[in-house]
Formats: structure tokens, sequence, C-alpha cells
């Protein structure tokens, strides 16, 4: 952590990645970096985010809060569940997931963001 004290906002993020059916909010603060994905209703990564990353599955790790929505989330060794509000996930390499419902998505994540969804 940087020893000046910061205020950013995700309204106006240091950097925006957009992909089919969402986009993802990038804040540089503190010395780190946290993001924010907006994840519409039909998104899944292995259709909207496979094509840019160029892997089978998702390769980059989460830490996350999910803040609205429902998101299920397959483990590359079968584990598999739904994040809800007010739940956190820690995610390691290697997953795929998608949304639930007509709801939106939202996650703010303190690991991993700053690889996601990168062109």
């Amino acid at each position: 952590m940087t020893g000046k004290a910061e205020q950013k906002s995700f309204e106006t993020p240091d950097e925006t990645r957009t992909f089919d059916h969402g986009a993802m909010q990038l804040l540089r603060i503190g010395g780190g970096e946290v993001g924010r994905l907006v994840l519409q209703p039909g998104w899944r990564w292995s259709q909207d985010v496979k094509p840019l990353a160029g892997t089978e599955l998702c390769e980059a790790p989460h830490f996350q809060y999910h803040v609205q929505g429902t998101l299920h989330i397959v483990m590359s060794d079968g584990v598999e569940f739904d994040a809800r509000p007010g739940d956190i996930t820690a995610l390691p390499q290697g997953h795929d997931a998608w949304v639930v419902g007509d709801e939106p998505v939202v996650t703010v994540d303190w690991y991993g963001a700053s690889n996601y969804a990168r062109r």
C-alpha cells in the first residue's frame, strides 16, 4: 500500500474493458488494482471471454465480493456452486462461470482483475 491517502470511484475508472454481455472497470489505487465486473444476463465466460483469453478455462484467479445477481461457477476439478450477493469467493485458476437468471451480476475483484479480459 502506498503511503498516501487516495480515493477513486468506479464511475471514473482508470481503464474499462468491454466484452460480449459485460464490462470490467479497473481502478489503480494504493499500489494495487481493484476491478468491478458487470455481467449481463446471457454472459458466460466460455462464450464471451474465452475468445479474448485464448484459454480453455479462465486462468485469472479471483478474490471477489458479490454485490448483485447470481453467478454459477464450475471449477476444473468439478466443484461447482452459485455465488450470490454478500458472498466472497476465492477462485483459483481453471474455471468457467455464467450469469443465472435475468439480473446482472456485479462483483468487486481484489485479485485477478488486472489480467481479466485483456486484449
